[in-house]
């Protein structure tokens, strides 16, 4: 009987800390694994190094951002699929991690 009862708080603590940080973090991970499941041609994206740019080409694990032009000319860069941080709609940051 004195087992099951100090096994009972310990049960307790494991479940709250269970539903207060695994939880949401299993749903934040969700969340970002479908928006880069989502991420298409023309959207306006941010890394997780803090590079705003555009989408112009998509490969299996690797996006091509195009991040400045200069003269006339588009400087793109190749960034892994997984480091996209956000997603930019309107000068806002609307889908991601945080």
């Amino acid at each position: 009987m004195d087992f099951i009862t100090g096994i009972i708080p310990l049960i307790l603590i494991i479940g709250v800390f269970y539903f207060l940080m695994i939880m949401p973090q299993q749903r934040k991970i969700k969340k970002h694994q479908n928006m880069l499941k989502n991420l298409s041609k023309g959207d306006e994206v941010v890394t997780e190094g803090g590079i705003y740019g555009t989408i112009v080409g998509l490969k299996d694990n690797v996006v091509v951002l195009k991040v400045a032009t200069v003269k006339d000319e588009d400087v793109k860069i190749e960034v892994s699929r997984a480091r996209i941080a956000f997603v930019v709609k309107s000068g806002e940051l609307i889908e991601g991690v945080d």
